[in-house]
C-alpha cells in the first residue's frame, strides 16, 4: 500500500481574530438599520419595542403609504434627486480639477497647498453659515434649489480634492511629460490621461458626494423656506412635527430617504473589491 500525504493547513490566530473583529463590527453596523425596518411595519401608534423584534406582528404595509399622505413625499424626493444630479458631477469635475492642478505643482507648494486644505477642514461648519447666507441673499439664492447646489461649485469639500490629488501624484510623472511633449493641453492632459487612470477614486468621490448632499439638512434649513423646495431630510423632520409620537410612520420615512444611500453604495461596491483597479486612491 502506498502511503499517501495531506497537505496541511497553518491556521493563523491572527487571520481569524481579524474576521471575527470584522464580522462583530459589520453586524454592530447593520443592527441598527434591521431595527429601524423592522419598526417601521410595526402598528401605527404603538410605542417602541424594548426588545429587537425581528418580524413584526402583524406586518402593516401601510405605513409607508401613509408618509406620502402626511407630508408631500414625493416632492421632496424630486428636490433632493434635482440637488444630486447637479451636485454629485459638478463635485466630481471641480475637485479633479483641483487636485490635478495641485499634482502638477512643485512638491514644496504642493505640500503647503495640502496642509492649507487640512486646515480648512477643521474651520467649524458654523464659522461660515452666516457669510454664505449673506452672500446668498446678495445672488437672490434665499428659497432656491440652486443654493444648494452652489457648495458644489468649490469642490464640496477640501477631502474631495485631496482625493485626487493623492491619486494624481502616484500616477508617473513621465507619462505626463509624454502628453505634454505629444502636444496636449492641461485640459486633454487631465481628462486623456489623469482621469482615466482615476476610476476608483472618481466612484469614491461620487458616492462621498451623493451622500453629502443627500442627507444635508443644514443648508435646507438655512436657504430653503418654501414646502415645495424642501428635501427630505426637512421633510423627516416635517413628519416628526406632524406625528412626534408615531414611531412606525417616521421610521418608515427614514427607511426610504436611508434605501437610496444603501442602494449605490451595493451598487458600486464591485469598483473597490475588483482585483485590477489601478493606480488611484483605492487602487492599491
Amino acid at each position: 500500500m502506498s502511503s499517501r500525504t495531506f497537505p496541511t493547513v497553518a491556521i493563523r490566530p491572527r487571520g481569524w481574530l481579524r474576521t471575527i473583529v470584522v464580522l462583530a463590527a459589520g453586524i454592530a453596523m447593520t443592527l441598527p438599520l434591521v431595527w429601524m425596518v423592522s419598526v417601521s411595519f410595526r402598528q401605527p401608534g404603538q410605542a417602541l419595542p424594548r426588545e429587537l423584534e425581528w418580524i413584526p406582528d402583524p406586518i402593516v404595509w401601510r405605513n409607508y403609504r401613509e408618509v406620502f399622505d402626511i407630508v408631500p413625499f414625493a416632492r421632496f424626493a424630486a428636490n433632493s434627486l434635482f440637488v444630486v444630479a447637479l451636485a454629485v458631477p459638478i463635485t466630481v469635475l471641480v475637485s479633479s480639477w483641483a487636485g490635478f492642478a495641485l499634482s502638477q505643482l512643485a512638491a514644496k507648494w504642493r505640500l503647503r497647498f495640502t496642509a492649507f486644505s487640512f486646515a480648512v477642514m477643521m474651520i467649524p461648519v458654523t464659522a461660515y453659515w452666516l457669510t454664505r447666507f449673506i452672500l446668498f441673499k446678495e445672488l437672490g439664492l434665499i428659497d432656491n434649489r440652486l443654493a444648494l447646489v452652489a457648495p458644489a461649485l468649490a469642490g464640496a469639500s477640501p477631502l474631495f480634492m485631496l482625493l485626487f490629488l493623492w491619486t494624481f501624484v502616484r500616477v508617473p510623472s513621465e507619462i505626463y511629460e509624454s502628453a505634454r511633449l505629444d502636444g496636449a493641453s492641461a485640459v486633454r492632459t487631465w481628462a486623456g490621461v489623469a482621469m482615466p487612470l482615476a476610476g476608483p477614486t472618481i466612484v469614491a468621490v461620487g458616492v462621498l458626494a451623493f451622500v453629502h448632499f443627500w442627507r444635508d439638512f443644514i443648508d435646507p434649513l438655512l436657504f430653503i423656506q418654501s414646502t415645495s423646495k424642501m428635501t427630505l431630510p426637512l421633510g423627516l423632520r416635517a413628519l416628526q412635527q406632524l406625528d412626534s409620537t408615531n414611531w412606525p410612520i417616521l421610521l418608515a420615512g427614514c427607511v426610504m430617504v436611508s434605501a437610496p444611500i444603501v442602494l449605490v453604495f451595493l451598487a458600486v461596491q464591485r469598483a473597490f473589491l475588483q482585483q485590477n483597479r489601478g493606480s488611484g486612491f483605492l487602487g492599491r
